[in-house]
């Protein structure tokens, strides 16, 4: 037991001490996203803890929507969120919500704390409301209307539900300290008039609830027991207790906060995503070289891979930075066992065999997965015309090159040993056709007389092979020059994306469908693009390299 206990992570203890203490009997989570954008990385970890924690104790998770703020809203990033957690395997069976479904509840709850003389509605400018709020040395100062009666702020209220004051002419803000050394108490803002058209709720509303008042009070009607959030939040858990305890519930949520998931040299703000889709740097929220949730799955990340690399991440209070490198290690440890090893050429150059039969095809048995037998072999045709790769052949090698050039004795994997014998080059001196002869005795690439070549080069078939088009990708940010330039904006990397568009396939690939992931021998991870391929024209996106220098750590 001792060791069960030392091996669980802080928001466990809690949640154990809670239960064996009676604040509750069973769990409830949740995930409450706001639908202003697409979900990133960072908020895996959330959905994963959440959903994780629930599902370890037995009880509920909830998802919902913390749609208080309809200025930057859309249906678009509603419908984004539930597909990403969906998935992930997160299931909120029937409990889906939104915050917009809690509207007049929260209108209530307002008029309730003015009737307990805890709220009263407020004529300051924002501008004034801030140099009345004071600093973090200096107390802040008591609104000039703080003190208006009780029946004077309902009936404002009322009026500002009805319509009858412009943005920004009044709100409606908790009686608590000017004098708190926690700023958020010091009587924060809990509701604000804006005329705005909401994405659920139309034009029912012209008030809106301020995001620190709205939450605990969804998370309390909806019987969360603990509200697993992020550290930005922990100065603002008095409020949310404050207001949880001010409306009478019996067995208030318990907030506890978990350090972010920040990975080095990404671009995750919202602000800086919006910008790179609205200047069609990027081809939108879910292009593969950000890490969207939306973009990670599109580029052929796996959730078991994302969920492997949020368990080495851990759960702490302690806020850190997390190589990207290791997201990439775990997407090549997840694929390496179940993605099919294929041949696929990206620069390719015709090698011709002159003294193999010509209108001859013959099909050659290959393993899927050298390192997983249960996936079986294929066969493969292989002809008198093949395409390879055009850094596999030289004319002129530097020492130690092991591969085609004049004279030089290769394999072709799973196939024959060749020997280049010339090549041919067009009018600019491009080599254009590789020349070679076969060795018919060194079929599946062994030869009888024990002799041994120190080169093997992948291939492809041309008169069976399939053209697609392949896209490279390298980090959007320059990591020599860091995230952000001196004025704010990004340091983008020229070369963060390359398109390859003749190259050549095994026909084992015809049938590919989207999210399709293959390793393609010796080029790295590669997925079939959800959005751009289709049946007559097959996109393929290199997930990741094949080699990393990146190593787990070893705990001491």
């Amino acid at each position: 037991m001792e060791n069960e206990t030392v091996t669980r992570n802080f928001i466990e203890q809690i949640i154990d001490r809670d239960i064996a203490e009676g604040h509750c009997e069973t769990v409830c989570t949740r995930f409450p996203p706001e639908p202003n954008g697409y979900l990133h990385i960072g908020h895996a970890k959330s959905i994963l803890l959440n959903y994780g924690l629930a599902q370890e104790y037995g009880g509920k998770f909830n998802m919902r929507f913390d749609d208080t703020n309809p200025t930057k809203e859309k249906e678009e990033f509603v419908e984004s969120i539930k597909a990403d957690i969906e998935w992930f395997g997160a299931d909120w069976e029937d409990r889906l919500y939104f915050a917009s479904d809690y509207f007049g509840k929260m209108y209530e709850a307002a008029v309730k704390l003015i009737k307990k003389g805890k709220a009263y509605v407020c004529d300051l400018t924002p501008e004034e409301i801030r140099e009345y709020r004071g600093t973090l040395t200096e107390p802040g100062k008591n609104s000039p209307y703080r003190d208006r009666s009780v029946e004077e702020n309902l009936q404002l209220f009322e009026n500002m539900k009805n319509g009858l004051y412009e943005d920004g002419e009044k709100v409606l803000r908790a009686k608590i300290d000017m004098a708190s050394p926690n700023i958020n108490m010091r009587d924060p803002i809990i509701y604000r008039v804006a005329h705005m058209s909401h994405h659920r709720t139309g034009d029912a509303w012209c008030i809106y609830p301020m995001y620190d008042f709205a939450h605990p009070l969804e998370d309390a009607f909806e019987g969360v027991t603990h509200s697993i959030c992020t550290l930005e939040f922990e100065d603002h858990r008095p409020l949310y207790d404050w207001v949880v305890r001010e409306m009478g519930f019996e067995h208030p949520p318990k907030q506890i906060e978990f350090a972010k998931l920040y990975l080095t040299n990404v671009v995750t703000g919202k602000r800086y995503i919006k910008k790179l889709v609205e200047e069609d740097i990027v081809d939108g929220w879910d292009d593969p070289r950000l890490v969207s949730i939306a973009a990670l799955r599109r580029r052929g990340f796996t959730p078991s891979s994302i969920k492997k690399f949020v368990e080495l991440c851990g759960v702490s209070k302690s806020q850190s930075s997390v190589d990207y490198a290791m997201l990439e290690y775990c997407i090549r440890e997840d694929l390496k066992m179940t993605a099919p090893r294929v041949m696929a050429v990206l620069d390719p150059v015709k090698l011709v065999i002159d003294n193999y039969p010509e209108g001859q095809t013959e099909e050659l048995e290959i393993d899927n997965n050298m390192e997983n037998p249960e996936m079986g072999k294929r066969l493969v045709p292989f002809s008198r015309e093949l395409y390879v790769e055009r850094e596999d052949f030289m004319v002129e090698p530097p020492k130690k090159y092991r591969r085609l050039y004049p004279g030089n004795e290769v394999r072709l994997m799973n196939a024959y040993f060749v020997t280049c014998t010339g090549y041919e080059t067009d009018a600019n001196g491009r080599v254009t056709v590789v020349h070679c002869t076969y060795d018919p005795e060194s079929r599946g690439g062994n030869s009888p007389d024990g002799r041994k070549v120190r080169g093997t080069i992948h291939w492809a078939d041309a008169a069976t092979a399939i053209c697609a088009e392949v896209r490279l990708y390298e980090n959007i940010i320059d990591e020599e020059k860091g995230v952000y330039n001196a004025d704010g904006s990004l340091n983008l990397n020229p070369n963060s994306l390359t398109v390859l568009k003749n190259c050549y396939v095994e026909p084992s690939l015809s049938g590919a469908e989207k999210y399709d992931r293959f390793q393609f021998v010796r080029n790295g991870f590669f997925c079939v693009d959800a959005r751009d391929s289709v049946e007559d024209h097959l996109v393929f996106n290199r997930i990741v390299s094949l080699k990393s220098s990146y190593r787990i750590p070893v705990q001491q």
